[in-house]
């Protein structure tokens, strides 16, 4: 209706009737509209209904991306450390919460090296710092300490718009790379180090996997071959399968605490050079997840074995500060190499790794690290910046963690003797604990632990039953992967099995973090012995 009696219904009665209502005052008349269909039906005409079925052909049509399709490397990537036992750890949480009875009241995730996530505190210093970088109007504030501000405005000033918000140069902020080679040099007792070498990084993994993707090429049998220790951490494995690179073992010494044989690695090198081009040779020290700390001599045997085969040395070391047995020390791959003299420091090409995640700092969750990387091709050097620069920057908070590793409150200032004596607690800590779980572990029968030297992790040879293995092997399982699955089953424990990392054959392992509190350790420890004499007694 326009209001005026002029109708838009084209209906002469509705006309009238709304002409006269108009002349009365009534609101206009409004054409009935077709009631519609309740909710959730819908009427079809049958033109309409075999469109619909053709629609639904074309919509359950095969996936583009499917298991068949995808990339066959990726699909070849395990990650044990968050694998198949984690996933039914993550399930058994929401059944209880659900309130479904189990023989336990929690799971504890003794599967990975996250030290807060087990309680650990963080460090006051370090939290200060990126606290006072993130919100900068905190600066103002007399709540924080004056060297913690003093830190906080040097990073700052070398951000962009002096925001940690801001993307930074791939290699890193310039300033905390100067901090790690003044770090490198103080640790390692005055051996020079360039800021031009060092490359922060998304925690060590990040540095990792990038030198692994640079140093990968050829076919065949030219195809790059990297060695790897067994057992390993399985991040290596991973990046080696997703990089279709060839994974060349070599193993360690159980019988001599894990120590590391070169006459092992010329075995191993011998062999692959039939199937591949092995030219990287990857060290963990302190070992993961054997937690062996090797010596001075056993590095220069490595070194020496890699100048002479020509090899390219990847040196894990983010387990450096975490060194707890009497007699043992790190001592860092570059500094051996510098005090081995010029033939071997200007030849051997090293890249060594460092995080924000493990020693006392645990600092996991703000993903810092960096890399130092020397001898490297000046082209191959521009080329690495630029693979670098394809992911932007390492997040700024990281770089911002890492740098009050290196640049920690040294004496007479403020903070430090907080900073110490928080450092302290943690370190000793965990020595109590590697110590207290080597000890429980050899008392139980058919458990073997080796000294706890270093890192954060027991890993343990467990006696399995052939009677186990069976059922293992019915269950379409590994022997010990079957083993942890009913410890979690049985007890709520995590642990990961020894076949993630890689063991001999015939040999069965756990992985299991020393993180927890003391207390918690002990009945953690208390558990898995009960376990074990049940599991022997039931598959004897």
């Amino acid at each position: 209706c326009t209001g005026l009696g002029g109708c838009r219904s084209g209906r002469k009665d509705m006309a009238l009737r709304c002409a006269a209502g108009l002349a009365a005052g009534r609101p206009p008349l409004r054409p009935r509209l077709p009631r519609p269909a309740r909710e959730g039906t819908v009427r079809w005409s049958s033109a309409a209904k075999a469109s619909a079925v053709k629609m639904n052909e074309k919509a359950s049509r095969e996936k583009i991306l499917t298991l068949e399709s995808m990339n066959p490397q990726v699909k070849a990537v395990e990650y044990a450390v968050r694998g198949p036992i984690v996933l039914k750890a993550g399930e058994i949480e929401k059944e209880l919460r659900k309130g479904i009875k189990k023989p336990f009241t929690e799971v504890i995730k003794a599967n990975i090296g996250d030290a807060h996530a087990m309680g650990q505190r963080p460090i006051t210093f370090l939290r200060q710092v990126v606290a006072l970088c993130t919100y900068p109007n905190l600066l103002d504030s007399p709540s924080f300490p004056e060297d913690a501000k003093k830190r906080a405005r040097r990073i700052l000033q070398g951000c962009g718009g002096n925001s940690l918000g801001a993307y930074t140069a791939s290699q890193g902020i310039n300033c905390i790379r100067e901090d790690v080679a003044s770090y490198i040099t103080r640790r390692d007792g005055g051996v020079p180090a360039d800021p031009d070498n060092i490359y922060l990084t998304t925690g060590a993994s990040d540095g990792i996997a990038t030198i692994l993707k640079i140093l990968v090429s050829g076919g065949g049998k030219s195809r790059t071959g990297v060695m790897i220790p067994i057992p390993q951490y399985p991040l290596y494995s991973a990046a080696i399968s997703e990089l279709d690179a060839i994974q060349v073992n070599y193993y360690l010494d159980e019988e001599n605490c894990w120590a590391l044989d070169v006459n092992e690695l010329r075995r191993s090198l011998n062999e692959a050079k039939a199937y591949c081009n092995p030219k990287v040779l990857c060290i963990i020290n302190p070992g993961n997840p054997t937690g062996q700390v090797q010596n001075r001599k056993c590095i220069e045997d490595v070194i020496h074995f890699a100048w002479e085969e020509k090899l390219f040395l990847l040196a894990d070391e983010v387990y450096q500060d975490n060194v707890y047995s009497e007699g043992c020390q790190f001592h860092s791959f570059k500094k051996i190499l510098y005090e081995m003299g010029p033939e071997y420091y200007n030849n051997v090409e090293l890249a060594s790794f460092h995080s924000t995640s493990k020693g006392y700092m645990g600092e996991c969750g703000y993903r810092g690290g960096y890399m130092e990387v020397i001898n490297l091709h000046p082209e191959i050097k521009g080329q690495l910046v630029k693979l670098l620069s394809v992911r932007l920057c390492p997040p700024v908070s990281g770089q911002a963690a890492m740098d009050i590793v290196v640049n920690p409150p040294i004496p007479g200032e403020e903070s430090y003797s907080q900073f110490i004596k928080e450092k302290e607690s943690v370190l000793n800590n965990l020595a109590k604990k590697a110590k207290l779980t080597e000890d429980m572990f050899n008392k139980v029968p058919g458990i073997h632990c080796n000294p706890l030297q270093g890192a954060m992790y027991a890993f343990p040879r467990i006696f399995i039953p052939s009677k186990a293995i069976e059922e293992a092997k019915a269950h379409k399982m590994a022997p010990d992967m079957f083993y942890c699955m009913k410890l979690l089953e049985e007890t709520g424990i995590c642990v990961v099995p020894g076949s993630g990392f890689g063991q001999r054959e015939g040999s069965y392992h756990f992985r299991m973090t020393i993180l927890p509190p003391v207390e918690k350790l002990k009945m953690l420890l208390e558990k898995v012995k009960d376990f074990h004499i049940k599991f022997l007694e039931k598959y004897a």
